[in-house]
């Protein structure tokens, strides 16, 4: 069974930069409005490689990946 990357769990946890939307590369990832019109992405589960480019590009993950390494929060540290 494939393992399908998790975007975000809560909303606060994506942008809707549409980062990962671009970087997927068979397709499997729309943008769908919510009730507020806000876009979030939502992963087409038959379709998803699991590459995970999706989560690479993602300035939220980049950013809570730096805090976890850290503790600062800053996806610009050296």
């Amino acid at each position: 069974m494939k393992k399908i990357p998790v975007l975000f769990r809560k909303k606060e946890e994506c942008c809707g930069c549409t980062a990962c939307y671009a970087a997927c590369p068979v397709g499997a990832i729309a943008m769908t409005e919510d009730e507020e019109g806000f876009l979030y992405p939502e992963i087409n589960t038959e379709k998803c490689i699991c590459c995970k480019k999706c989560l690479r590009v993602c300035p939220m993950k980049v950013s809570e990946q730096s805090m976890n390494r850290t503790g600062k929060g800053s996806s610009y540290e050296v």
